[in-house]
């Protein structure tokens, strides 16, 4: 245990660096009330999202990395801001129409348009709480309505009334001058029409624990900030809440990076001290423009899925957090590939360097033994060159190579073979484009085949990669390179491929010499 605490706090992995800042923050006693609290917030006016994935998946990398190096307990919050009013209708609803009569109206209390919950907040509660089962995040669930109308935020709340005018003051010099005119840190909630009013304050009496404020008829209400009657504006919202929870640490995108200092006073000014935070770069699509939700032009969830297995989505969320990247369809088979390189090469690791291996992160430091004796891209070669429909087309080739193998044994491969099946279908199938060879591939292709067709040794990968590398060397490729990218372009309809010896080896030897066969033959460009 020694020696694992001791490599802990050298190593380079982010999630440890991250961790020994909480350390140094809460220092070598911890926090007076007995455990560290991470926390990530939640919006609910939607469906939960690939970003609502990386952000739970991240702030477990790095919890799972202060445990490895601290015997204090700790807790994951995930806090649903459901008391926000809803400020539009979602056009992905039934019958949106039905709920324009509760714009403003707390989400909590907006009627829930599936009919499956008490309101919309509570269905996309619900939602997000499946979705972190599913992927079996270890997480409280706190509900911003629940956590006001009980009286647990009464205190803090109490607190911003006496400390009103120090948080206007860091408002206030945040916004614009047309703003600050109507702005208040409060948002009182209309008891004649349940809306969340976007009011000025007419006085706040710390004394009383009261704001007063014109409602939307006009009439003067004085109100208790107390008893959920009273929201908080978003930003002094953050730092409220991190103070009441007593948060140590909290990640968020760099859309919020502006307004880390505005979280953090407000925090300050109610007397707890601000939290460790991490700020994460933002998702980029292929073209190099920030993923949005209302655009539709990023990955979802359940779109990975299709595609990829969830570890090798949380692989892609451990990569260089502080980076932007771009997350489109064209890195999951590169994501799934490097997260099976990742678990081999574990098992052959010192301790040191298995910390440092993103797999350790991802499994909390006991990562499964991978079963993927074909590489993922292999796999989509195969689907490729075969137009496989299904998994059981994919194991028929499969077990040329791996005749041990079974969907039963090698579950993992099995999925990838789906995976692949799928991938294949909806975004390499539609973008093949073959063509005709030259004279000199011509022959060395004719080459190839013919030598294929004399093959009586084992179908061995390296035999039959050493094959194709002395066959190009014969016909004067140079680089070499070029003779490879002639295979893939003129048999399987794209620029690059597998090693092509175990393409050979997996697809089977016959069939290779067919396949380029009906390459020579133009039978692909007819096709097309």
């Amino acid at each position: 245990m020694s020696e694992m605490r001791d490599l802990c706090m050298t190593s380079k992995a982010w999630p440890f660096e991250e961790a020994r800042k909480i350390l140094k923050r809460i220092g070598k006693d911890g926090p007076s009330k007995g455990y560290v609290l991470f926390e990530t917030g939640y919006g609910p006016s939607g469906l939960p999202h690939i970003g609502t994935f990386g952000e739970v998946a991240r702030t477990t990398m790095i919890r799972r990395a202060f445990e490895a190096m601290s015997d204090i307990p700790t807790r994951l919050i995930c806090f649903s801001d459901d008391m926000d009013g809803m400020r539009k209708v979602p056009s992905n609803v039934p019958n949106p129409d039905a709920l324009q009569e509760h714009l403003q109206k707390p989400l909590s209390v907006v009627p829930d348009p599936f009919g499956e919950f008490d309101s919309f907040g509570g269905h996309n509660n619900a939602m997000l709480r499946r979705f972190l089962d599913t992927f079996g995040f270890e997480y409280e669930f706190i509900s911003a309505t629940e956590f006001y109308k009980s009286g647990k935020f009464d205190e803090i709340l109490l607190r911003c009334v006496e400390k009103y005018d120090a948080i206007m003051e860091v408002m206030l010099k945040s916004l614009r001058e047309e703003r600050r005119e109507t702005y208040s840190c409060f948002l009182p909630i209309s008891q004649k029409t349940g809306r969340v009013l976007y009011v000025p304050m007419k006085s706040v009496d710390a004394a009383a624990g009261t704001i007063t404020f014109d409602d939307e008829d006009g009439e003067e209400i004085t109100q208790r900030v107390t008893g959920g009657q009273v929201k908080l504006q978003w930003k002094p919202d953050f730092g409220a809440r991190w103070a009441a929870l007593g948060v140590d640490f909290e990640m968020y995108g760099k859309d919020h990076s502006t307004n880390t200092h505005i979280y953090d006073k407000i925090c300050r000014i109610l007397g707890v001290p601000a939290p460790a935070h991490f700020v994460y770069e933002m998702f980029l699509d292929e073209v190099g423009q920030k993923i949005s939700k209302s655009s539709g032009n990023g990955i979802s969830i359940d779109q990975w899925l299709t595609y990829a297995s969830a570890e090798s989505l949380s692989y892609f969320m451990y990569q260089k957090p502080k980076t932007a990247k771009r997350l489109h369809f064209d890195v999951i088979p590169k994501m799934v590939d490097e997260y099976h390189q990742q678990l081999r090469a574990f098992v052959t690791q010192d301790l040191k360097a298995q910390l440092n291996n993103p797999v350790w992160h991802i499994h909390n430091g006991q990562p499964p033994m991978s079963d993927m004796v074909v590489p993922f891209a292999m796999l989509l070669n195969l689907a490729s060159a075969s137009s496989a429909e299904n998994t059981e087309q994919m194991w028929g080739f499969i077990n040329k190579y791996a005749p041990d193998a079974t969907p039963q044994t090698h579950p993992g491969l099995d999925a990838a073979a789906g995976h692949a099946v799928r991938y294949f279908h909806d975004f390499v199938k539609p973008k093949k484009v073959y063509r005709a060879p030259s004279d000199v591939e011509h022959a060395a292709l004719a080459d190839l085949a013919t030598q294929l067709s004399g093959w009586d040794a084992d179908a061995d990968a390296d035999a039959l990669q050493s094959l194709v590398f002395a066959v190009g060397k014969e016909h004067g490729f140079d680089p070499l390179r070029d003779w490879f990218k002639a295979i893939y372009e003129v048999l399987l309809g794209a620029s690059q491929g597998p090693r092509f010896g175990g393409f050979i080896a997996l697809y089977g030897v016959p069939e290779t010499v067919t396949l380029i066969e009906q390459g020579l033959n133009g039978d692909f460009l007819k096709k097309e």
